[in-house]
């Protein structure tokens, strides 16, 4: 029988809660949506608050406002951001200062401008703003808590062990209380690892959970597994204390697969066992494909005259730009661009990575970059089934044959059709190194692993908000 003070506390993963997320955010929003419609309803003479004024005064599309303030939340969906109040509340204010200038734009705009009631919309607005702020403001106080009671160990103090210390250290607030490892190693017992104490060796594993309150357990082992290790890992789990992988640990964490933490078979197990897309995913993602690209396409007839006089007026011809670039499967297509470089950007005939700041992108072209403007054209390449609208970066054949070389898992990446926004793409900016590239990958690989309709909905309302706010990477 595990002892009172080492009964595991309850543990949200991410994806719990993210759900709690979005079902209090729902919640606050359905309340603010009741109460402006009994605003409404008290200035009506005849129907009051009743089943027929939402009947024959309430208009469908007012139902829909809970779901349209969510999709102004998207960016505080992301854990990180939603355990902090200063982002948190940027957000909200944000998220209302649009609602309004929005609602605004469809009230003049209108044709019967007395069907959009503008008190019952206020008090949403202001009521929604007030709500989730107050909601987000107790989350963010269980989360903090929950960290705070989340006592956990690490089994292991090598390569995978020195990471986790590294990352646990940037988490603000920590999602749970390292204290420290354990490790069979004589010569790293008693030694700090990144500040944290090797307490000691796995023979001390099921005194030090009783001595420090362990709720649980990280195996962070480099290499190989001592059998013993394992047996005492068995008797861990029986008295009810939750275990988890340091690489498990590290995409929930920061939404990345640790590509330099990984056996070799990892490939195969993540992308042929857990990873394979489902006939359904991929009809859905090609559908979504076909609506957004012919979208695009239309967007870009609209401005195309105008980025084409500014291309013209700035650095002269060509107004696109076509590259070769590698799809899925490593099958090369042609992508079509913006041009915003200097036509000489590559002299030499040499491939050069573009970097933040790059001195060769012209002016129109660092504003059409900071909008991704530039990336419209690639519609085409999507209508045509050479790409998506949610993938990893399209790659010239040249950086593959190079990055897979230096870099673990790369190729990997072309599992799946390269997209014109992706998980790297809202998540790391420019990468203009092999370590900028290796994030990169990790993001990506772990967009494949992970990939859903769901997911790709989230991507793309991600990109439409780095697009208004001119953060374009």
């Amino acid at each position: 029988m595990a002892s009172e003070s080492t009964k595991p506390t309850l543990r949200l993963r991410p994806s719990e809660q993210r759900s709690l997320l979005i079902l209090g955010d729902l919640f606050v929003a359905a309340l603010a949506l009741l109460a402006g419609i009994y605003y409404w309803s008290v200035g009506d003479k005849w129907l009051q608050f009743s089943l027929e004024f939402f009947r024959l005064r309430v208009d469908n599309w007012f139902y829909l406002l809970p779901f349209a303030w969510m999709l102004l939340l998207v960016e505080i969906y992301d854990l990180h951001r939603a355990a902090s109040w200063t982002r948190t509340v940027r957000a909200v204010l944000v998220a209302a200062m649009v609602a309004g200038v929005v609602y605004l734009l469809i009230y003049f705009a209108a044709d019967e401008p007395g069907r959009i009631n503008r008190r019952a919309v206020a008090v949403f607005i202001a009521l929604v703003m007030v709500l989730t702020l107050l909601w987000r403001w107790v989350y963010i106080r269980l989360y903090t808590s929950q960290g705070n009671t989340r006592r956990v160990l690490a089994i292991g103090a090598g390569a995978n062990g020195h990471t986790l210390a590294e990352i646990y250290k940037t988490l603000n607030p920590p999602p749970f209380n390292l204290v420290g490892f354990i490790d069979d190693d004589p010569d790293k017992i008693g030694k700090d690892i990144e500040g944290f104490r090797v307490w000691g060796s796995s023979d001390r594993l099921l005194r030090l959970i009783d001595e420090m309150n362990i709720s649980e357990l990280i195996v962070s082992i480099t290499g190989e597994m001592q059998g013993e290790t394992f047996q005492t890992l068995l008797d861990v789990q029986e008295r009810g204390i939750d275990i988890i992988r340091m690489p498990t640990l590290y995409e929930e964490l920061l939404g990345r697969v640790p590509i330099h933490h990984l056996e070799s078979d990892w490939v195969i197990r993540s992308f042929v066992d857990e990873a394979r897309s489902s006939s359904f995913f991929e009809i859905g993602k090609r559908i979504l494909d076909i609506i957004g690209s012919i979208v695009g396409l239309i967007i870009l007839l609209i401005l195309l005259p105008f980025l084409a006089i500014a291309i013209f007026i700035d650095s002269g011809l060509p107004i696109f730009y076509r590259q070769e670039r590698l799809g899925r499967g490593g099958r090369q297509f042609e992508i079509i661009k913006f041009r915003t470089m200097r036509q000489d950007a590559e002299k030499e005939g040499k491939p050069q990575m573009a970097g933040e700041n790059d001195p060769r992108v012209t002016r129109v072209g660092n504003f059409m970059r900071v909008t991704r403007l530039d990336e419209i054209p690639q519609f085409w390449n999507v209508l045509s089934g050479e790409m998506s609208i949610v993938g990893p970066r399209a790659e010239r054949a040249q950086w593959v044959a190079t990055f897979q070389q230096e870099i673990p898992f790369y190729r990997a990446r072309l599992l799946a059709k390269p997209g014109i926004t992706g998980w790297a793409q809202v998540n790391y900016g420019y990468a203009s190194t092999v370590e900028d590239t290796s994030v990169k990958l990790e993001y990506d690989l772990y967009y494949i692993k992970h990939r859903s309709i769901i997911m790709d909905l989230v991507i793309i309302l991600n990109t439409v908000g780095t697009v208004l706010g001119r953060r374009g990477r």
